[in-house]
């Protein structure tokens, strides 16, 4: 069996890169990939997974890792399957099977429920009552599939010649590979992915769980900027592995530039703009400061992340190329370019996106009363949005989610100043789409890899859109009954308060917004847009150019993420300058199994919390 390291695919990208692939990794036709048991598996583990990240979403706003623990959880369970019932399940899973599996599952746990916990709790908060359940189940399946095939023409340059990192898919891949090994070398990476998982599970027990005994979630510095405690700026360490093992994977560049972006916004700008009145002191926090720094940081992501994607206006024009012959029946094995056989034909795209995009449009005209040429707008935004969070996952791991529904929020508080429904749904399609499609691309990473036929996996993540919408979508009314408990110590949900926050700030228009934010918004448009250029111009020099990409994302989220990446990133590259052999061995097996510890264990804790075990 071949599969490509990280390594191999740098040396691949001075050649053809797809070609090289195709020949030396593939192996798509070799072994059964896209089975029933594959997606019944995925389907029931991320049926149980999208209610853990519906708890913990409007616990934290933040979703738990999905693939990498359902790898795990389905390797031990068919194992377990084998020994009792040894007629029924007669052989084992094979590699490809268990990542057309998570791809399932990923889809099924974590593309149908991010809105859930954003826009449409959002929505419950401004206006006191459900959207019925009917029309909410036709509109998350519509924005999940719409992220889906959206993602279609950008996996051909974000994953096979761009390379881009996507450091969760580069973990599952490592995952799986571990699961599926022979030999001392593969017992050595599981072992230590083992390990990894126990350490990182204990940490997320003793933190989350408190039994027998408790460890604090955040380690507070000493010191105060304007006689508020650095904790309330978000400086401070969180007692988490996830984000550091994440930083070990990520790179050394990406991780730089995110703590010089968290001190810039967090050290310097929060304070001034709380002198300046733009941000409340007396209610300084993560809140109150990313309520100001998310334009800046969003406009940065979207500069930023459109002109790096028209930089490579040949490699779009290629993946798109295929549209002008969806007419012509042809047979894709005749083609010069086998890659074609087994991509997600253009015709995929343009059928998929029609119908899922008039179906988006058609919920938002007769259940919101949005116009319909307001749903084309926001559908033809999500598509440029979805290109920049894509990016900003491939290169970080960090989908922003948010940051692409403030920019449409934005721009609907613009077009629609006076309607909040309009802002709050347009905005959804946004932040849906992105999710879903950063989600895709993040598991044909993995496929990538491990030499999957993409095709099949596309069909895969496009079944699990069904399990999720079938558990979630009910979910949602039994966790949350009524628009009282949100806001509360029981539900918080900070995700869905700053976006009804922001839906009545731009409901007077965008001239409502603080003279600084609008200044930052430019700003940041500015920067997005000089640091890629200051990359071309001095190639020899980019490494000290900072990362538009990461400086933008660490005025969206948290200091202590950044902080925690950055740590992971510096102890990944001491290992590769001074024990550049245990650096290949064990950094990624080591943070793929620290990730999927504490993803596992912080599921469980969720759901035992939820119960009232715990």
């Amino acid at each position: 069996m071949t599969t490509l390291t990280l390594d191999d695919a740098k040396k691949a990208v001075a050649e053809n890169p797809e070609l090289v692939w195709f020949k030396t990794v593939y192996q798509g036709d070799t072994m059964p990939q896209l089975t029933l048991r594959a997606v019944l598996m995925g389907a029931i583990l991320g049926g149980f997974m999208s209610l853990s990240n519906l708890y913990v979403g409007l616990k934290t706003g933040w979703g738990l890792g999905v693939a990498i623990t359902a790898c795990i959880l389905s390797f031990a369970i068919h194992k377990t399957l084998m020994a009792a019932f040894p007629r029924i399940f007669k052989t084992e899973m094979t590699l490809l099977e268990n990542n057309c599996m998570q791809s399932t599952a990923s889809s099924a746990g974590y593309s149908t429920g991010g809105t859930m916990t954003s826009a449409i709790a959002a929505y419950l908060i401004v206006t006191g009552h459900h959207i019925p359940w009917p029309i909410l189940a036709w509109w998350t399946f519509f924005l999940a599939c719409l992220g889906v095939f959206m993602a279609i023409p950008m996996k051909r340059q974000m994953i096979n010649v761009e390379q881009l990192r996507f450091p969760s898919g580069v973990a599952a891949a490592e995952t799986l590979k571990s699961l599926h090994s022979e030999g001392a070398g593969a017992v050595a990476k599981a072992r230590s992915l083992g390990i990894a998982g126990v350490f990182g599970g204990l940490i997320a027990w003793f933190r989350d769980g408190g039994k027998p005994f408790a460890i604090p979630g955040m380690l507070q510095f000493p010191g105060s900027i304007l006689g508020v405690p650095l904790v309330k700026w978000t400086l401070s360490f969180e007692m988490s592995s996830i984000m550091i093992a994440a930083g070990a994977i990520m790179g050394w560049k990406i991780a730089w530039s995110m703590l010089l972006g968290g001190v810039v916004n967090y050290a310097v700008l929060a304070p001034w703009m709380a002198s300046l009145g733009a941000i409340d002191l007396s209610k300084i926090g993560y809140r109150a400061i990313v309520s100001w720094s998310t334009w800046t940081g969003a406009s940065i992501l979207v500069s930023s992340g459109l002109l790096q994607f028209a930089f490579n206006w040949k490699t779009i024009a290629r993946a798109l190329g295929g549209m002008t012959k969806i007419l012509k029946r042809t047979d894709p094995h005749h083609h010069n370019d086998p890659m074609e056989a087994i991509e997600v034909p253009a015709s995929w795209f343009l059928g998929g996106t029609l119908i899922s995009g008039l179906g988006c449009i058609a919920v938002l005209y007769f259940a919101f009363g949005t116009s319909i040429w307001m749903g084309i707008v926001s559908i033809i935004m999500s598509f440029f949005l979805s290109i920049v969070a894509c990016r900003a996952t491939g290169e970080s791991d960090i989908t922003p989610i948010g940051a692409m529904g403030k920019i449409t929020q934005l721009a609907f508080g613009a077009l629609a100043p006076s309607n909040i429904t309009t802002n709050l749904m347009t905005a959804s399609v946004t932040a849906g789409a992105a999710g879903a499609s950063a989600d895709l691309l993040t598991d044909l990473k993995s496929g990538y890899l491990l030499g999957a036929n993409p095709r099949k996996q596309f069909i895969a993540q496009f079944l699990g859109v069904f399990a999720g919408v079938l558990i979630v979508v009910p979910a949602f009314y039994v966790i949350v009954p009524n628009a009282s408990v949100l806001g509360t110590a029981q539900w918080p949900a900070p995700s869905a308060q700053v976006w009804a926050a922001v839906a009545k700030l731009l409901a007077n228009g965008i001239h409502s917004l603080h003279p600084t934010a609008q200044m930052g918004l430019a700003v940041g448009i500015l920067v997005g847009m000089i640091l890629p250029l200051l990359e071309r111009a001095f190639p020899k020099k980019a490494h000290w150019v900072p990362s538009a990409t990461g400086v933008g994302l660490a005025m969206v989220i948290p200091f202590f993420n950044s902080l925690s990446m950055f740590i992971g990133a510096a102890i990944a590259l001491y290992l590769e300058k001074k024990k550049p052999e245990i650096a290949e061995k064990y950094v990624v097996p080591v943070s793929s199994g620290v990730i999927a510890g504490e993803s596992m264990v912080g599921v469980v804790v969720a759901l035992l919390n939820a119960s009232g075990i715990i």
